[in-house]
C-alpha cells in the first residue's frame, strides 16, 4: 500500500459513485465488515498454521480469499452477479451462522460482527472495485499491519462526525493516559463494560507489551497472560 491517505481516498473516489451509500456512516459499515472479512481471513491463515485441525465457521466459498482475490474472480463474480452473492448468500449465511455456547469467541464473532451489518452499495461493478482496494493489504507485512492502526483511528475519527449517526469514542490519546497511569503489571486484567472500539483494550495491552520489553524476556506462560489480560462487552455491535 503506497500510503495511508492514497487508500482512503481511493475508496472515498469510488463510494461517492454509488447511489446506495448515503452519508459518513453507511460508507463507515461499508468499509468496515469489508475490512474485517480481511482482517479475520489473514487470521485464520495464521490459525491454520498454528493448528493444521484448524476449520473456519465460515463455509468455504464464503471465505474472502475464495470470492474476492482477483485470481478468483475467473467465475465472473462481479456486476449483478456480485451483489446478488454479497446480499443473498453472504450476508443471510453469515448472519445466521450457528452458534452453540462451546463455540469459541474467535469464531462467534463472525455472527455477532455480521447481525447488525449491511451492504448498501447497488452497483456490483464499484463494489469490485471496493473489494480490489482493500485486498491490496497485505496483513502479513509488518508495516501493513502497522498501517492497519491508522485506517482504524481514521474511521474512528469519522465516526464522530457522522451525524446523528454517529459514535462518540475517547481519543487515543486519553486512553493511552490512563494506561499509563494505571500501570498494568504482567498477571493483572481488566474490564470495561463499555468498550467501544476498545480503545483501553488496546492501551492497556501496549503498555503490558512495554513492561514485557523492559523485563528483556518473558516466559511463555507470561505472554499468555498479557493476551488473556482484557475482558470487555459492547451493547453496540457497529463499533
Amino acid at each position: 500500500m503506497s500510503n495511508l491517505s492514497s487508500f482512503i481516498k481511493r475508496i472515498r473516489d469510488v463510494m461517492r459513485n454509488d447511489a446506495g451509500i448515503n452519508g459518513d456512516a453507511q460508507r463507515i459499515e461499508q468499509i468496515a465488515w469489508m475490512l474485517f472479512l480481511k482482517v479475520y481471513d489473514a487470521k485464520e491463515e495464521d490459525w491454520e498454521f498454528e493448528d493444521e485441525k484448524y476449520e473456519s465457521i465460515i463455509p468455504e466459498a464464503l471465505r474472502w480469499r475464495n470470492w474476492a482475490h482477483p485470481e478468483n474472480q475467473g467465475d465472473g463474480l462481479i456486476g449483478d452477479k456480485l451483489l446478488n452473492f454479497v446480499n443473498n448468500k453472504l450476508f443471510p449465511t453469515l448472519k445466521n451462522l450457528e452458534i452453540t455456547p462451546d463455540t469459541p469467541i474467535r469464531q462467534s464473532i463472525v455472527r455477532t460482527t455480521f447481525e447488525d451489518a449491511n451492504n448498501y452499495m447497488k452497483d456490483g461493478v464499484l463494489l469490485r472495485q471496493i473489494v480490489n482496494i482493500i485486498d491490496e493489504l497485505n496483513f502479513g507485512s509488518y508495516e501493513e499491519t502497522h498501517a492497519f492502526g491508522e485506517i482504524y483511528e481514521t474511521i474512528l475519527k469519522e465516526l464522530q462526525s457522522a451525524g446523528s449517526a454517529g459514535e462518540f469514542y475517547t481519543p487515543r490519546a486519553v486512553t493511552q493516559f490512563m494506561a499509563k497511569m494505571i500501570k498494568p503489571q504482567i498477571g493483572e486484567t481488566m474490564a470495561d463494560f463499555a468498550c467501544g472500539t476498545g480503545g483501553f483494550l488496546s492501551s492497556w495491552i501496549k503498555e503490558l507489551e512495554e513492561v514485557k520489553d523492559a523485563k528483556g524476556s518473558i516466559s511463555n506462560e507470561e505472554s499468555e497472560k498479557i493476551y488473556n489480560s482484557i475482558y470487555a462487552v459492547e451493547k453496540k455491535q457497529f463499533p
